[in-house]
């Protein structure tokens, strides 16, 4: 265990190491920073002035979004070394347990909180069936990048090719 005397106080470099691992992976998973510092326990402020120390990329935020996918964990972990800032991806089973799971107004504001969350991203990359792409770009009022996985309805996961998104969100990246 790494131990650091400060005083009369003895600190933990491996538990400050922890929190901060936990507080990005929950940030990673969409939460907003008032979300994540309240579920630790830790300030937001506190968990805003740590990202902004790490943070090496300014510049256009992106979200990516898409259902059903059958690779969805390949492609989220691909993502993230890619810096995606936002993602929301799930299997045809996670989004019918989504629905079934909610009443009727916690559909309807979790839906309008991940609309939100999208929307305020700079550039939205859409992986979905025919229907799905259209409906976002009209929510959204937006451009969208568009990866069509078939026509709809879509009823069974489909493989999305992590390449061709990574791809597609490095060229983002460059401008």
């Amino acid at each position: 265990m790494n131990l650091v005397r400060i005083g009369n106080k003895i600190i933990s470099k491996q538990k400050i190491s922890q929190i901060i691992d936990e507080a990005l992976q929950l940030r990673q998973q969409g939460l907003s920073q008032t979300d994540a510092s309240t579920r630790m326990g830790i300030d937001r402020s506190f968990l805003s002035r740590m990202e902004n120390l790490g943070e090496i990329r300014r510049g256009k935020s992106i979200a990516v979004i898409g259902f059903p996918i059958v690779n969805k964990e390949e492609l989220q972990n691909k993502l993230l070394q890619e810096g995606v800032d936002l993602l929301y991806l799930l299997t045809e089973e996670e989004r019918w347990s989504f629905v079934k799971n909610n009443t009727g107004l916690d559909l309807f504001n979790n839906i309008m909180d991940a609309i939100a969350k999208v929307h305020a991203c700079d550039q939205v990359i859409v992986i979905g069936s025919n229907q799905r792409i259209k409906l976002m770009e009209a929510v959204l009022d937006k451009e969208v990048i568009a990866y069509e996985l078939g026509h709809s309805p879509i009823k069974e996961d489909k493989y999305v090719n992590p390449g061709e998104i990574v791809d597609v969100v490095r060229a983002i990246k460059r401008g």
